[in-house]
């Protein structure tokens, strides 16, 4: 039987300036490492097809199926604050669209499949390295909870590609409600082309929000929704400790999903200045900087939605503002509602913002681990002998001491019995992170050994972030000094 897609695209059927058609570049021996089968049953295709050679060759892009119409989307972005008019999918190629079992659209879109028109003199391959690590990582916050592109499949390539040395190449199949960016408005923006920006917004709309169609101010309250969806995103993301390392704008999703997981990274020591990147020198898109960043993204869109504002500039922009302003107290809600919840705190009173940064304050100075910290004092919840676990993770465990009187006061209040407390916690405190030790021995073993059976277990662990998993518990451990991760890499 043929591997069937039950594409029904529609951005390629936008004008030609939205992206150049380029089909993926054949390789020599595409192989299947990787196939996450529930998702291929979601989107409506046949597991066993996919996992058989000519499916491993569809996934690879040796081999275009039936009705897909590849492309790259143009786009441009600012990188580190510097505008660059003109960046586009150098290295991924957008297959088609398919309508999944929930009646939503999404992209199937390979990345590291060849070069295309906006592959800047790359060669539009990737490194095995970087494909499980998006695969590792996207598929983690996926069952956190949080809204994220997702990973369909990992194929090695049998050839090598060359960056610092030569590597073995691969190629992610990478799933997406949408791969349109805030770069993809400011693509047509910078070329004052005000007819496709009014375009591409009413094809966000009709595709990401729906409920909009009838509205009276139809792209402010686009710009609204996408505020809304940016200021939860990144509240979620401080709330499991995610940096996600390169906030450019050409990496910020209209659809409020996470995208791009290049040098990203979760936190082991809670440290708001913590940067991983190797490329962020400055520390632009530290942990505790990202909701300004985010912020800073999103005035970049309103930039570009003004002509559908008003032809008056001043009124325009006022109501930009306006929308914009929303965004400090609708992200500072989620997150303080995240990290009530994460202390055991579900009713509101007086005092308990301080409460919480108290003990971050201490956690920071004391360097203890974010993950394990929070879970712990999930357990001590339920039982007061799991105090001292939480102890453990301060280098002062007096620091904690304090704290935790007042902490049991509070707690005290709330009507909840101590079981039902513990499983609240634990119901939004991961045991299981993407931890970059674990991250990067999973990448060795597959690239040095052929050995992807560590990567096997490190997903199988991480699709189930907030159980226990006796049987797995070393997953949870922080990293010992020597294996510390301090910096991560892009992978382009």
């Amino acid at each position: 039987m043929t591997v069937h897609f039950p594409f029904q695209n529609s951005y390629s059927a936008l004008p030609d300036t939205f992206f150049a058609r380029v089909a993926p570049t054949p390789v020599a021996a595409p192989r299947l490492i990787k196939l996450n089968r529930p998702l291929a049953v979601q989107l409506g295709l046949d597991p066993d097809l996919l996992e058989t050679p000519e499916g491993a060759e569809i996934l690879a892009g040796k081999t275009v199926p039936a009705g897909a119409d590849p492309i790259a989307m143009a786009y441009a972005g600012h990188q580190f604050g510097q505008f660059v008019p003109q960046l586009g999918d150098g290295r991924a190629i957008l297959l088609g669209e398919v309508i999944d079992r929930d009646g939503v659209r999404r992209d199937i879109q390979l990345k590291g499949s060849g070069p295309t028109p906006f592959s800047r003199r790359g060669d539009g391959r990737a490194a095995l390295g970087p494909v499980l690590r998006e695969y590792i990582v996207s598929e983690a916050m996926f069952a956190l909870g949080i809204a994220t592109t997702r990973s369909l499949a990992a194929v090695v390539t049998g050839e090598h590609v060359l960056r610092e040395t030569a590597l073995p190449g691969a190629v992610l199949t990478r799933v997406a409600s949408s791969h349109i960016r805030v770069g993809t408005f400011q693509y047509f923006a910078v070329r004052r082309d005000t007819d496709a920006i009014r375009r591409l917004a009413d094809h966000v709309i009709a595709r990401h929000y729906p409920e909009l169609l009838g509205a009276e101010r139809p792209y402010h309250a686009l710009l609204a929704g996408v505020v809304a969806r940016q200021s939860d995103l990144i509240a979620r993301w401080l709330l499991v400790g995610f940096i996600h390392g390169v906030m450019n704008t050409d990496n910020t999703s209209i659809s409020g999903e996470t995208i791009d997981y290049g040098p990203c990274a979760f936190m082991d020591s809670y440290d708001p200045a913590q940067v991983f990147s190797s490329i962020d020198e400055m520390g632009r898109y530290a942990y505790a900087n990202q909701p300004r960043i985010a912020l800073w993204n999103l005035t970049r869109l309103a930039e570009c939605l003004l002509p559908l504002f008003s032809d008056d500039q001043e009124k325009a922009i006022e109501q930009a503002q306006e929308i914009l302003g929303a965004f400090p107290d609708t992200f500072s809600k989620a997150y303080q509602v995240g990290l009530r919840k994460k202390v055991g705190l579900f009713t509101e009173r007086d005092g308990d913002d301080a409460l919480i940064q108290d003990l971050l304050d201490a956690m920071a100075k004391n360097q203890a681990d974010f993950t394990l910290t929070f879970r712990r004092l999930g357990d001590a919840a339920g039982n007061e002998a799991g105090i001292a676990d939480v102890r453990a993770q301060f280098m002062d465990p007096s620091a904690f001491d304090d704290w935790a009187k007042r902490w049991r006061e509070r707690i005290a209040l709330e009507p909840q019995t101590a079981a039902e407390r513990q499983a609240a916690m634990h119901a939004v405190n991961p045991a299981f992170i993407p931890r970059n030790h674990r991250v990067e021995a999973v990448i060795q073993a597959a690239m040095n050994n052929d050995d992807y059976a560590p990567f096997e277990e490190l997903v199988r662990v991480l699709a189930k972030p907030y159980d226990d998993q006796p049987e797995y518990s070393a997953y949870a451990d922080p990293p010992l000094p020597d294996q510390r991760v301090l910096r991560t890499f892009c992978g382009t």
